[in-house]
Parts: structure tokens; C-alpha cells; sequence
């Protein structure tokens, strides 16, 4: 019997009742049914439910998807989950990883899966998505002075005793602003906080210096609301980052919280965080994070790197740790753009029809890996051929003398910096190696 394919607009199912789990209620994103808000997916499966679409198994090359269309390798993202679980625990440390790379409550629930702690946010969005979706450990990664967020914010803890959440401050200001927030929203737990260092002179976030910190532990201390429980920040800002630089800073962060530790700062705390880590200085991390000494209750040493996910073959390529510890293993790519060849004016120059609309730009342009012929359908490395730029809906392509390449080609192309690549996508294929879709990985930006 043919699938149900009800005519007009269908909404994104709300997730279901407080107290589910992440998993069930992302179960629950297979009910939406596919229509015109998701790019590539082809045209004969209006209407169906993303979960039906999910069981046809349909070829990415031939089960009717249009070009262009991001494909994510199953495999790759598998590989790459796994990886990071096995080197948390190889390490000793707490896993949170950032939730803004891929913004998808699948992903998070293989994360958690995975023994992630919880789940990082920069944004109050982020936060509201992660808790419509079940997570119970949020830390969010910047100081939250919207009075209107930090009003939901005490909504939620009030409402689930259960539910976990860690931000930053790193101003004396930033502590007034949410204590007064708080206050007027009636909260009914105090919010937990960690001082966030600097990374240094001209860098992002955070207080510059230790004296800088303790001032603003001591507002926290005032105030009713708020509970200091740890020190975090981000060592992909350090200045002319370097090993050793980024190494001193850490080991001045693990320092900054010691010294907290002496001076009692961290009474109430039922253990004291210490948290970095992005992607580019993991192992620093675990290095340094291994040295920290025995505090007066137990550290959660809490890393936060988020773009592993689907990794990508340009920025994080050069910059993961792995390149300088090869013996820990390697992440995988797992993003491929493929568009199709819609114009090939001269010997030398071609278009495909996609553009900065479905393609991250804003580090390095997507890279030409493979070509598939529009006659037969063979697969054949795409030498000669390489991006020069993009368009709103085009990238422009050069092609070395002789190389064959025709209209109605498909090339395949690796992509650069996976949270630009993410937020394009609202429903992204994931891709077996041979081109079955398997399922589909929705996101929230």
C-alpha cells in the first residue's frame, strides 16, 4: 500500500512531552513529512514521512534527488563519534561537545550515546533546541545577560529539578545583569557559573587577567543567584597560537583554579570544573588537564570540541591535533557537495549549480574531488578540475587543457569548516559508501 502523502504545508512535529529522552524525541523527527523546505530531496516523495523516505533506502545518485544536494558519509560520521569517545576516555576527560557545528538532535543523541556529558551552546536558541529535544546537561559557552533568556532559563531549572546548566562570566557587570534577571524571574535554584579566562591582550571573551577573575568571582560570591563552580576557556584564541603558548595559557587557567580552590571560592560546589578545549588544540588539553592537582572536591575536566563530527578537507584538515599525535588515530571527512555541470562555455571554464547558498565559503573554497559521468554514471578523480569561486547559485570552475568534463556531469566536492556547511542544509542525506541513503540528519539554525 502506497504511503500516505497528504497535500499542503506540514509543519515540524513539536517534540513530545518533559521528561522524554533525547532519543525518543528525536525518533520523533521521522514523522515530518518532506515538501518544498528541503532542498535535493526528490520531488516523487512529497509528502511522504522523512522516516518512510528513510526505509525506500533510495540511491543518492539515481532515487530521484536533484543537484545540488550534501551528502554525509554514515561511515565517516560513525568513525568519527567513536573516535572521540575512545580518546575522552584515553584521556580522562569529561566530554561536551558543541552542539553549533551541526545543530541536530540526532547528532547530539549519538553523542550522548557516546558518554558525552552534555551538550555545549553559545546562543540561547541553541540552549532552547537542545532542551525541546531532552538534553539534560547544557554549558553554554558565553556569558547570558539577555533578561529575557535568562527568565526561560530560570523557568526550565524550575520545572525539571534534574536539569543541568554551566555558563560563563567574565564581568562584574555581566554577574549585576543576571542577578537581576534572575531575581525578577523568581528563580528557584542559583545558576551554576565558571569565570572565563581570557585568552589573552587582543583575543575574544573573558576576563584579561587573574586579578580580572577574582573581581568577578567575587560579584558571583555576592550574589544569591548565581553559584561559582569552575574556570573555562578557549585556547583556540590565543594569540599567534603555538604548542607552548597555548600549553602556558591552559596551564595558567588549571592555576587560576587552584588558587580558587585555596581561597575557598568554590563552597557549595559538588565539583569543580575546568573546561576547554575546541578543535584545533585538543591534545594540549589532555596534556595539561592531566596535570591538574587534587582539588578539594572532584574536577570535571570538561572538553568541548564540536567540528570532529563530520571533520572536512580543508581548515580542520590542517589544524586537528591528530596531524601531531597520528598515534591517537584519524578523523574523516564526512562531507561531500555534489553539483552538476550546467554550463561549459570554453576549454577551459565551467559552472555547476551550486553556489554560497549550499556551499561553506567563508574559509576556503570547496575542493574538486570527483567527477561522475552524466552518460554511464563511472566515477573518476576530478584531476584538472579546480574551484576558482562562487556565486550566489554557481561555482565557477577551471579545467586543465584536455580534461574531460561535460554538461550534466556530476563533481563531487569537499568542503571546508563544518559549521558553515551544517547551517545551509535543513535535512542532509546520510550516505552509505555505496550511495544508499540510509537516513536523513535534520538540523535547527
Amino acid at each position: 500500500m502506497a504511503a500516505e502523502r497528504p497535500t499542503g504545508h506540514t509543519a515540524a512535529p513539536a517534540p513530545s512531552a518533559p521528561g522524554a529522552s533525547p532519543a525518543s524525541l528525536a525518533a520523533g523527527l521521522a514523522d515530518e513529512r518532506v515538501d518544498h523546505r528541503f532542498k535535493a530531496l526528490p520531488p516523487d516523495a512529497e509528502g511522504l514521512t522523512v522516516g518512510a523516505l528513510a526505509a525506500e533506502r533510495r540511491n543518492l545518485f539515481t532515487g530521484g534527488f536533484t543537484t545540488p544536494v550534501l551528502a554525509l558519509s554514515a561511515e565517516s560520521v560513525a568513525h568519527n563519534l567513536d573516535l572521540l569517545e575512545t580518546y575522552a576516555e584515553r584521556h580522562g576527560l569529561a566530554f561536551a561537545p558543541h552542539g553549533k557545528t551541526s545543530m541536530s538532535p540526532q547528532l547530539f543523541v549519538d553523542q550522548l550515546k557516546r558518554g558525552a556529558w552534555g551538550i555545549t551552546a553559545a546562543v540561547p536558541h541553541q540552549a532552547r533546541v537542545y532542551r525541546a529535544y531532552g538534553i539534560g546537561r547544557i554549558f553554554l559557552a558565553n556569558e547570558l545577560v539577555d533578561a529575557v533568556a535568562l527568565r526561560w532559563l530560570a523557568g526550565e531549572m524550575t520545572a525539571d529539578p534534574d536539569f543541568r546548566f554551566v555558563c560563563y562570566v567574565d564581568s562584574v557587570r555581566g554577574v549585576e545583569l543576571m542577578e537581576a534577571a534572575l531575581g525578577a524571574a523568581g528563580a528557584t535554584r542559583p545558576v551554576d557559573v565558571v569565570v572565563e579566562l581570557g585568552a589573552g591582550e587582543g583575543a575574544r571573551t573573558g576576563a584579561r587577567t587573574e586579578a580580572d577573575c577574582a573581581a568577578v568571582a567575587d560579584a558571583v560570591a555576592a550574589a544569591g543567584s548565581l553559584r561559582l563552580v569552575g574556570v573555562a576557556g578557549y585556547e583556540g584564541e590565543v594569540p599567534d597560537a603555538d604548542p607552548e603558548r597555548v600549553r602556558a595559557w591552559l596551564r595558567r587557567l588549571v592555576g587560576l583554579a587552584a588558587s580558587f580552590d585555596a581561597a575557598g571560592r568554590f563552597s557549595g560546589a559538588e565539583e569543580i570544573v575546568v573546561s576547554a578545549g575546541g578543535s584545533a588544540w585538543f591534545d594540549a588539553v589532555a596534556d595539561v588537564f592531566a596535570e591538574i592537582p587534587e582539588l578539594s572536591v572532584p574536577v570535571l575536566k570538561l572538553l568541548r570540541s564540536g567540528a570532529y563530527v563530520s571533520h572536512d578537507d580543508g581548515h580542520y584538515k590542517h589544524l586537528t591535533p591528530f596531524n601531531r599525535v597520528p598515534e591517537e588515530g584519524a578523523l574523516e571527512p564526512a562531507f561531500r557537495l555534489w553539483a552538476q555541470v550546467v554550463s561549459r562555455p570554453s576549454g577551459e571554464q565551467a559552472f555547476l549549480n551550486a553556489g554560497k547558498r549550499d556551499a561553506a565559503y567563508d574559509l576556503d573554497l570547496p575542493e574538486a574531488q570527483v567527477v561522475r559521468s552524466g552518460r554511464d554514471g563511472s566515477v573518476r578523480p576530478a584531476t584538472g578540475v579546480t574551484v576558482t569561486g562562487l556565486s550566489d547559485q554557481h561555482t565557477w570552475v577551471r579545467t586543465d587543457e584536455g580534461v574531460e568534463l561535460e554538461v550534466g556531469d556530476w563533481v563531487g566536492m569537499g568542503l571546508s569548516h563544518p559549521c558553515t556547511s551544517f547551517d545551509k542544509w535543513q535535512l542532509i542525506p546520510l550516505v552509505e559508501a555505496d550511495g544508499t541513503v540510509s537516513d536523513y540528519i535534520r538540523t535547527f539554525f
